[in-house]
């Protein structure tokens, strides 16, 4: 079993703050992290694109490659679709993740047929196994961030979905937007896959969620999202005043982030 599949044994809960680039990640296994996943919407924003499938494939691959380069704890890529259409390529795709060193993926099936997600899990893994690999699938589905079911059948509609992606391979279930505390419980019990929820208001706190059967918690896109809002607040300032305002008192000091990167 992968040092990243142990992580999700429910024993306790695994904090996974998302980074964008390989100084974020760098900087949150410093502080503790066990390991590191990505943001699609962060990474996407710091190359220059929009979220949403918008990064081409080998931008995507490239960042996750530098981020493998500086940490040593274990990297999850947020994959959006696999950056493509058809599952065989969306298998070659993610085979180029797991050669630069990646230990898993969300992979998500927005507002595609279920059934495609399926197929995707299932060529990855297919490919996966020729090449003697192996990767964690951790699958979204965007039944409850883009309301695909009505309220009060949200949790069978997951459900249904947990034993399609189950079935074709899938190695961990990813719920964003599920907050409620007896809808968490239900899906944590039933779905046969350890359960991913996202830092969303109205989430119970953390102590909680490992008592309702959670095992893994993301950060989503919060923490880049406030740095850019605080970094055009200070760039305002500047363009404004020729200063960067009071928050540059708060700035991490030059010594402290050029330790983060020196080789011993």
């Amino acid at each position: 079993m992968s040092v990243f599949k142990q992580l999700h044994d429910g024993r306790q809960l695994l904090h996974l703050p998302n980074a964008w680039d390989a100084g974020s990640a760098r900087l949150f296994e410093s502080l503790g992290a066990a390991a590191i996943a990505t943001t699609s919407a962060g990474v996407a924003w710091a190359q220059g694109y929009a979220d949403n499938d918008h990064l081409p494939v080998d931008s995507a691959i490239a960042v996750a490659a530098n981020i493998a380069r500086v940490i040593t704890v274990p990297l999850s890529v947020d994959f959006e679709n696999g950056y493509a259409a058809d599952p065989e390529q969306v298998a070659r795709n993610v085979l180029r993740l797991i050669h630069v060193g990646v230990a898993g993926i969300n992979l998500e099936d927005g507002n595609d047929a279920p059934a495609l997600l399926a197929d995707k899990i299932r060529a990855i893994k297919a490919l996966a196994a020729q090449s003697e690999r192996d990767i964690f699938i951790n699958v979204r589905t965007d039944v409850y961030l883009k309301g695909l079911a009505p309220e009060s059948e949200r949790v069978a509609e997951v459900l249904q979905r947990a034993a399609l992606y189950k079935a074709a391979g899938a190695d961990g279930l990813f719920v964003p937007g599920i907050c409620l505390p007896d809808d968490i419980k239900a899906v944590a019990a039933d779905a046969g896959l350890p359960l991913n929820v996202m830092d969303w208001p109205g989430l119970p706190p953390a102590a909680e969620l490992l008592q309702l059967g959670v095992v893994r918690l993301s950060a989503g896109s919060g923490i880049p999202q406030a740095l850019w809002s605080v970094a055009a607040g200070m760039a305002k300032g500047f363009l404004d005043t020729g200063s960067a305002g009071p928050l540059i008192a708060r700035a991490m000091p030059y010594g402290d982030l050029q330790a983060l990167f020196l080789k011993p």
